[in-house]
């Protein structure tokens, strides 16, 4: 869909209970995403609409997991296009994977079932859960 794609990650002042770091987040973007060519990995501590700009983006990209994400991602993609005129493109998740949540991970792992996860998230998230959990 696009010639060049920019993955923005933030360490979520909302969420107390980060496990990684930015720039550990950064690290294991940049392996799973390293070996394409059309991919760039960058942090952020600014609006998204901001970071859009400074990278030359036309267009943000959300993936939907459920549909009760749509109503909370709608109004933000409508608030970004009227700070910025940037719009949002929104790709719902697969059946196969639409379960899947960091939290729903995280509490797996933490109970000795890191094994079991390795099939969820990419393999360098999953190297460092393990580092975390061992078993």
């Amino acid at each position: 869909m696009f010639d060049r794609v920019v993955v923005a990650s933030i360490r979520n002042p909302g969420k107390s209970d980060g496990l990684f770091t930015l720039p550990e987040r950064m690290e294991m973007l940049e392996e799973t995403f390293g070996s394409l060519g059309n991919v760039e990995v960058v942090g952020m501590k600014k609006l998204t609409v901001d970071v859009a700009k400074e990278v030359g983006a036309d267009v943000i990209v959300k993936g939907l997991r459920v549909a009760s994400d749509f109503e909370y991602e709608l109004q933000q993609a409508q608030m970004n296009k009227a700070i910025s005129g940037i719009e949002t493109l929104f790709i719902p998740c697969g059946s196969t994977s639409s379960f899947i949540a960091s939290s729903l991970v995280r509490q797996i792992a933490a109970f000795g079932g890191i094994d079991r996860v390795g099939s969820m998230v990419p393999a360098a998230v999953h190297a460092r859960l393990k580092e975390k959990y061992p078993s």
